[in-house]
């Protein structure tokens, strides 16, 4: 597809929980520019100090002052061109751990890096248990930001769509998994406990053939804003789904 910029959510990477310095090299080296993350940021203790010495490592935005977490909850990266792209990672507060206002933590960086003026092109991540909290991010940034996507909840929304503003906008990118799954985790386990309310162990993933799930944009070079937006599908069990060049 000849990406000009990768995003990838990566906060379940290390086994399904939180991420380790020697996964995110991975993921750097297939290609990623940026790695977000989430309610698991922290599950590996490693992630604490390998945030510090990897700026590409996102965590969100709206954690409490007090708890001062480590790294960065968003950045202006440049792509290979010259180009800058702020990426902004926040969590949801609806059926989630405590944190403070997405929506003012959002309004803070967008006023920092403002499109059009500092930033090429303006990425949110969302990380969130609730629809209504992603869609109305969505609406919130419309005409401020490239995209607003969704994740957390790994399963892809068939909502991709340009805002009245001109942001593109996903429910939900998907997980990267096998969907032969539990939202990408072996079934046995998620089953018993839903079943039975007893836990047998750990999660585990599943280990099926994957889906890798995204979402393609195209932004305007004049505004920043959205031109096309597609979703990405591909290998696995779900439909496929590759844009047209």
């Amino acid at each position: 597809l000849k990406l000009d910029f990768v995003v990838v959510n990566a906060e379940n990477a290390a086994g399904g929980f939180g991420i380790t310095e020697n996964t995110a090299r991975e993921i750097f080296a297939a290609g990623a520019d940026v790695l977000t993350l989430g309610n698991h940021s922290w599950d590996q203790r490693e992630a604490l100090t390998y945030i510090v010495r990897e700026p590409r490592l996102i965590r969100p935005a709206n954690y409490p002052r007090l708890m001062d977490a480590p790294g960065r909850g968003a950045d202006v990266f440049v792509t290979a061109d010259g180009r800058r792209v702020l990426v902004i990672n926040v969590l949801g507060r609806v059926h989630m751990d405590p944190m403070d206002d997405p929506f003012s933590a959002v309004e803070r960086e967008l006023e920092a890096a403002p499109l059009g003026l500092v930033a090429d092109a303006v990425i949110v991540d969302i990380h969130a248990e609730a629809t209504s909290e992603k869609m109305g991010m969505g609406h919130f940034c419309d005409g401020r930001a490239s995209l607003v996507v969704g994740t957390h909840t790994h399963v892809p929304t068939a909502d991709a769509q340009i805002l009245n503003g001109g942001t593109a906008y996903q429910t939900d990118a998907g997980g990267c998994c096998d969907y032969d799954s539990v939202i990408g985790n072996d079934k046995e386990e998620p089953l018993r406990r839903f079943t039975t309310r007893l836990s047998g162990g750990r999660y585990a993933p599943a280990s099926g053939p994957a889906t890798i799930c995204g979402v393609f944009v195209e932004t305007d070079d004049r505004t920043g804003l959205a031109k096309r937006v597609e979703p990405i599908r591909v290998g696995g069990r779900l439909s496929q789904a590759v844009p047209v060049l």
